[in-house]
């Protein structure tokens, strides 16, 4: 079993940054890759960035690439989404998700097996 909970959502300018944070409890945080996704409102939930169990692999979707930065405090059992130069169409409720798959992380939703409850991002224009 694994407990996730997102933190550090809010209302930014267009061109702001936030950071959002995810606190890991329940198995060895170090044993799987974790995962940000976002849902915006009336659209499908959609990848935004993976990270591995070390923190030495990263991907990123083409729309967040060069202003999004993942990481991950093994230690802490936390995972961050740094995002920079936010733009209106980056309003979502972004989730953080743990694969326990063997060979993570993925781009794929259906590869992760635990979930946030979601912290709202809300850019303006």
């Amino acid at each position: 079993q694994v407990q996730l909970v997102e933190s550090g959502g809010g209302l930014v300018q267009a061109g702001g940054s936030l950071r959002l944070s995810c606190a890991a409890s329940g198995r060895t945080f170090s044993s799987y890759a974790m995962g940000w996704f976002r849902q915006a409102p009336g659209k499908e939930r959609e990848f935004v960035a993976a990270i591995s169990r070390s923190g030495g692999s990263t991907y990123y979707a083409d729309a967040v690439q060069g202003r999004f930065t993942i990481s991950r405090d093994n230690a802490k059992k936390m995972v961050d989404l740094q995002m920079n130069s936010l733009k209106p169409e980056d309003t979502a409720v972004y989730y953080c998700a743990a694969d326990l798959r063997f060979g993570g992380p993925s781009r794929v939703i259906n590869s992760y097996d635990y979930w946030g409850q979601g912290t709202q991002v809300t850019v303006s224009s």
